[in-house]
């Protein structure tokens, strides 16, 4: 009776034992959830079911030393600070950092056609309008058309449209800053006050904050 007892312990951690086996193979051999990888998924899909996020801002060219702005089909950096066509808004496409560009005075998109050049379109559906927002290291951001992979928007000194197939990442032409649209002035009586304008980088966007004292 003793033996008997003992072969049927045995047997039942015989059983344990390979049923922590199986368990433990399960375990670690399933492939877990890659989130980077749905996030890369999701980044490049259209986004037709939230609301849309959009933003107000300028973007400054960092060899121009002026503003994006959108006039017609012409598209250019050589907007001064508040100027009209350097208004710009900027679309989410989807939940990651996809944007459509437009201007908000024109209302025109900012789109590359095939040849690599940056044009002024009625229309932003198409992917050749739609950018990738990338933060770089130095805290410029840089944006590259979705539908042409390694193509940036970039622009000379002069302010003028650089073909897209000849940019990279690291180059200086195909940096900006976000800054905050001039707006009007806070007081009615300008003529008796006196503004010191003090910009900063931060975290990639171009603050400018107006700190205003009295003359007397």
């Amino acid at each position: 009776m003793k033996s008997l007892q003992t072969n049927s312990l045995h047997k039942e951690q015989g059983s344990i034992g390979i049923l922590f086996i199986y368990l433990h193979v399960c375990l670690f051999n399933h492939p877990s959830p890659n989130f980077n990888q749905y996030v890369r998924t999701q980044g490049a899909v259209t986004d037709q079911l939230s609301r849309r996020q959009v933003r107000v801002y300028q973007l400054y060219s960092r060899t121009s030393g002026k503003h994006v702005q959108i006039q017609g089909k012409r598209v250019t950096a050589t907007a001064e600070d508040g100027n009209i066509y350097a208004r710009l808004f900027v679309e989410t496409d989807t939940f990651g950092s996809r944007v459509r560009i437009r201007g908000a005075e024109s209302g025109r998109y900012l789109c590359m056609n095939r040849k690599g050049k940056l044009v002024g379109k009625p229309n932003g559906r198409s992917r050749d309008c739609i950018f990738t927002e990338i933060v770089l290291e130095n805290n410029y951001t840089a944006f590259q058309n979705a539908k042409y992979e390694g193509w940036y928007v970039a622009f000379t000194r002069k302010g003028r449209p650089i073909k897209a197939s000849r940019t990279r990442e690291n180059q200086r032409e195909v940096h900006f800053i976000k800054r905050l649209h001039k707006g009007p002035p806070p007081f009615p009586n300008t003529d008796q006050t006196k503004h010191f304008d003090i910009n900063f980088l931060l975290t990639g966007y171009y603050i400018s904050f107006m700190q205003i004292f009295d003359i007397v």
